[in-house]
């Protein structure tokens, strides 16, 4: 079977894990065509280091008859123009979270994808850690479960973008809060109903980067979520509360136990895991044997409607709301 051909939309500092893997860790199941940046100095860089075209220009990636797929990591602010592009080309889509910056957005894209039938993904990498894979592995051994309590802390971000409400779309809930929204999602298999929510700032100016956020899902389910880009430390936290026991790890630090009683258990682990390779691994695949990429528009917009309900919840004095979808 052929490699799939990619051409790759973005290629600044999230842009580059994606060069690197498909020409060093993929190389037989995907080749890298061509590369686009605005940056056309930067781009041209890019593309030597990995030997491949570079253009400016995103219509010529998209007209190239020589890509089958794109994979698309630029600011959120433009995706829903893009993917509308991609899809009408005929091209397999790999977009990188969050999907949108608000629902409105999301809708925008699933037109698209109803009117021209092209795979597609949103890369929820966090799905690919091996943390959470062995979390969701032992899940029936605390069930039903009760609640779930997610924390993610990062230092202050260096890319001046991600604080231009204009560009990035908004701060930490919709940049890494989708992360979270999405596991609460993914540990529980139930939706999120209501939403209530704070934001504050420590070191932003036009965005937020701080949140905590209290999530009600159908079944009587609770999640609390919090996460900062304000601290010189790092962590995944996540604790699953069940009516058996629970589980609890860091996809950070790469532990987990489970907990009976008084009595913590490690959990085996697999190495920890590339998740940005995993999740290309898992796109390619999907798209050269002619199946569904594993996680889908549904998937993606869940976790915006999630993200937009902080937003209104914390603009009304930390008002709970209802989350609004379609999907």
């Amino acid at each position: 079977m052929d490699p799939l051909r990619i051409g790759l939309i973005g290629t600044g500092k999230h842009g580059r894990r994606y060069a690197h893997h498909l020409v060093t860790d993929l190389a037989d199941e995907a080749r890298l065509v061509v590369l686009c940046r605005r940056d056309a100095e930067a781009g041209a860089v890019v593309a030597r280091e990995y030997h491949c075209r570079f253009t400016p220009g995103i219509d010529e990636v998209l007209a190239a008859p020589d890509v089958d797929a794109v994979v698309v990591a630029v600011p959120p602010t433009l995706h829903a123009g893009l993917c509308e592009k991609a899809a009408a080309a005929g091209k397999a889509i790999l977009l990188e979270k969050p999907l949108a910056p608000t629902v409105a957005e999301a809708e925008r894209i699933r037109a698209a994808l109803d009117r021209h039938r092209v795979p597609f993904m949103v890369a929820q990498t966090l799905r690919f850690n091996s943390v959470v894979r062995a979390l969701a592995a032992r899940l029936a051994d605390v069930a039903p479960v009760h609640s779930i309590y997610l924390s993610q802390r990062f230092e202050p971000s260096s890319l001046a973008w991600l604080d231009d409400r204009t560009v990035a779309g908004g701060g930490i809930v919709i940049h890494t809060g989708v992360h979270s929204f999405d596991l609460v999602r993914f540990f529980s298999g139930r939706e999120v109903e209501w939403v209530w929510c704070r934001t504050w700032q420590r070191h932003t100016v036009d965005t937020e980067d701080n949140f905590v956020a209290q999530l009600s899902l159908a079944g009587g389910v609770e999640a609390t979520v919090t996460g900062s880009r304000s601290t010189a430390g790092r962590n995944g936290l996540i604790e699953i509360v069940g009516e058996r026991g629970q589980l609890v790890g860091d996809h950070t630090h790469h532990v987990a136990h489970a907990i009976q009683g008084r009595t913590r258990t490690a959990l085996a682990l697999a190495p920890e895991a590339a998740t940005v390779l995993e999740t290309l691994r898992a796109f390619v695949s999907a798209v050269r044997s002619g199946g569904t990429p594993p996680i889908g528009w549904r998937d993606g917009a869940a976790a915006v409607a999630v993200a937009e309900a902080c937003y209104r919840s914390a603009a009304q004095a930390s008002t709970p709301v209802p989350v609004g979808c379609s999907a």
